[in-house]
C-alpha cells in the first residue's frame, strides 16, 4: 500500500532530509586514503546523535552499522569494517536518518585520490542516470518512467544495471511501497502522484548486471568483479513537479 504523505509530514521528511544531506558530506570528506570504513561509520554515527538524528539503517532487519559503505565491485550494503581505503579506490556512501520518526534515504559515490578514467566515466554516468531519473519523477508519470530513465541511459553507456535491488517509497518507515526499479519490467506501475515520497536509487556496474551476495549476508558485489556505482536521493511528488528532500543547500 502507497501511503502519501501530506504538507506536514513532508515538511518532517524535508528535515530528516536536510540533515542526512549534511550528514552525507561530512561523511564524504572524512573518506579519505587510510580512513577506515569502521571510523567513517563511528564518524557519522556520532554526527547524527549530536543533532538528535538516529541512523536508521543500524539494527534494521539486524543489519550491524550506521551507514553502508561499498568499494569498487561491492555494489550495496557493505559493511565496515577494518580495510583502509586506498588511492583510487571507488567508495559508495548510502545513508537512511530518522529523525523525529521521519525517514530519509540518499547515497553517494566518491573517489579517493586520483581514480583511473574508467572509474571516473562509471561515477559520472551513474550521476546522469539520477538525474534523468529525477527529471522522470513528475506527478502523472509513472514508476516505468523513472526506470526506463536510468536503464535506458546506462544501457547506451555499456553498463549493467543492478536488476535485484531497487528504489522504493520512503518517509514513515525506511522502506515502503512502491518499489522504484532501475529497468522496466512486468511488476506493479503505479501513476505518480501529489504526496509521494520515493528514493530513487541507480546502481550501475561497469560490466554486466549480474551481481553476488557475499558470506556475511549483506555485501552484494558484482558477479564479474567489475566496478559499481551507486547515487540516491529521497524525492516528494508535489502538484507542480518534484522536489529533491536529501539535496545539500
Amino acid at each position: 500500500m502507497i501511503r502519501l504523505k501530506n504538507p506536514r509530514e513532508i515538511d518532517g521528511i524535508r528535515r530528516s532530509g536536510r540533515l542526512l544531506a549534511r550528514a552525507l558530506a561530512a561523511l564524504a570528506a572524512e573518506a579519505r586514503e587510510g580512513a577506515s570504513t569502521r571510523d567513517l561509520d563511528a564518524f557519522v554515527r556520532s554526527y547524527l546523535s549530536a543533532r538528535g538524528g538516529r541512523p536508521s539503517f543500524l539494527g534494521y532487519l539486524d543489519f550491524p552499522a550506521s551507514v553502508c559503505i561499498s568499494v569498487n565491485a561491492e555494489v550495496i550494503h557493505g559493511i565496515p569494517g577494518t580495510r583502509r581505503l586506498r588511492d583510487g579506490d571507488l567508495v559508495s556512501l548510502d545513508l537512511g536518518v530518522d529523525l523525529d520518526g521521519y525517514f530519509s534515504d540518499a547515497a553517494v559515490t566518491v573517489t579517493i585520490g586520483r581514480a583511473p578514467a574508467e572509474r571516473l566515466r562509471l561515477l559520472a554516468t551513474t550521476r546522469e542516470c539520477l538525474e534523468r531519473a529525477l527529471a522522470a519523477a513528475r506527478p502523472g508519470n509513472r514508476i516505468s518512467d523513472i526506470s526506463r530513465a536510468v536503464f535506458d541511459h546506462a544501457s547506451t553507456n555499456g553498463y549493467g544495471v543492478v536488476q535485484e535491488y531497487c528504489g522504493h517509497g520512503v518517509g514513515f518507515a525506511q522502506h515502503e511501497d512502491p518499489q522504484v526499479p532501475n529497468y522496466v519490467g512486468g511488476g506493479p506501475n503505479p501513476r505518480l502522484k501529489e504526496g509521494m515520497v520515493l528514493a530513487v536509487e541507480p546502481m550501475i556496474n561497469a560490466g554486466t548486471g549480474d551481481i553476488e551476495l557475499l558470506d556475511d549476508g549483506w555485501t552484494v558485489v558484482t558477479a564479474d568483479g567489475a566496478d559499481s556505482a551507486h547515487f540516491e536521493h529521497t524525492v516528494a511528488i508535489t502538484r507542480t513537479g518534484m522536489e529533491i528532500l536529501t539535496r545539500l543547500e
